[in-house]
């Protein structure tokens, strides 16, 4: 099975039971292979998110040191990071969808699991449409 790369939507979807996509979440992790991976930038997100419907952010914690997801590090990639933030200015990107775009191509093998439609905008290396694990046709 391929590499899952974990954006915010999904996660706080999973973790906070009144999210439009509560069920959709529940199902589709249920059916991950191990392995999917995550990055800080939305990490971060899916904390403050979570916390805002009174879901303890050590929670999200816990289930990372679990190793569900494993997350990786993009400490090396900021002027790649940069050069996608100005690409897609115009949608606008914000810095983890960018991190995220950023993971699907060092992981060309892998498809991003999101609720975000912005990601039928993006492209990989530019060009490279970005398989998806979403609740929406695309």
């Amino acid at each position: 099975m391929k590499p899952v790369i974990l954006d915010a939507g999904p996660l706080v979807a999973w973790f906070c039971p009144r999210d439009e996509h509560h069920r959709w979440a529940r199902r589709v992790f249920t059916e991950l292979a191990p392995g999917s991976i995550i990055c800080e930038p939305v990490l971060t997100e899916v904390c403050h998110l979570v916390a805002k419907e009174g879901v303890a952010r050590g929670h999200v914690i816990e289930s990372i040191a679990q190793g569900r997801p494993k997350p990786v590090f993009l400490g090396n990639e900021w002027a790649s990071i940069a050069k996608l933030l100005y690409s897609y200015a115009d949608v606008p990107m914000d810095f983890a969808d960018a991190c995220l775009v950023r993971l699907a191509e060092l992981y060309p093998e892998a498809v991003v699991c999101t609720t975000d439609k912005d990601f039928l905008v993006y492209r990989r290396l530019g060009q490279e449409r970005i398989p998806l694990i979403a609740p929406f046709g695309g």
